[in-house]
C-alpha cells in the first residue's frame, strides 16, 4: 500500500491510499480517483515530504486501530455517513446518470439514489439543473 496526497485542479488536498503506483495511474486514467471536496476528476500527485517517526507521541494509541475500524473522528463521521447513504437511498452504479436524468424528466419516480458516474457527466447533469453531489466514499467492491 502506498499514500499519496492528491491536489485537484481547485488546489483541494487530500491524501489517499492505493494498492502501488501503479494503480493509482490506472485509476486515474480511468477517472475512478475525485476531489473530495468538489468531485473533479483533475486529479495530480501534490508534492509530498516522507513521514519518518522514531517514537510514538502522546495522542497515538500503544495499540494500532484495526483498519476495518475508524481511527479519528473524521473517519467515524464518514462510517455514520456512508452507513446512512446505504440504508437510506438505492445503489444504481454505473447507471446514476442515466436514473437521475430520469427522475429529473419525471420518467422514473423520485427517490434517494447513489452510485457512480465520470466527473464529466456529474458535471453535465448539474449544468441541467440536476441536483447531485459527490460523496466522500467509494461503493464496496465485491470481489469472490
Amino acid at each position: 500500500m502506498i499514500q499519496y496526497t492528491l491536489r485537484c485542479a481547485e488546489d483541494h488536498r487530500f491524501d489517499s491510499w492505493f494498492q502501488s503506483a501503479s494503480a493509482f495511474d490506472k485509476l486515474k486514467a480511468s477517472s475512478m480517483i475525485a476531489c473530495a471536496v468538489c468531485g473533479t476528476t483533475e486529479v495530480e500527485k501534490a508534492i509530498m515530504a516522507p513521514r519518518v517517526s522514531q517514537s510514538r507521541g502522546p495522542d497515538v494509541p500503544d495499540t494500532p486501530t484495526p483498519l476495518s475500524q475508524p481511527a479519528t473522528p473524521a473517519e467515524q463521521v464518514l462510517a455514520e455517513l456512508r452507513k446512512h447513504v446505504e440504508k437510506n437511498a438505492t445503489y444504481v452504479g454505473r447507471d446514476f446518470v442515466s436514473e437521475a436524468r430520469a427522475m429529473h424528466d419525471g420518467e422514473a419516480p423520485t427517490r434517494s439514489i447513489w452510485g457512480e458516474a465520470k466527473g464529466e457527466d456529474a458535471k453535465k447533469l448539474i449544468e441541467d439543473g440536476i441536483q447531485v453531489a459527490p460523496l466522500p466514499f467509494m461503493p464496496t467492491r465485491k470481489t469472490n
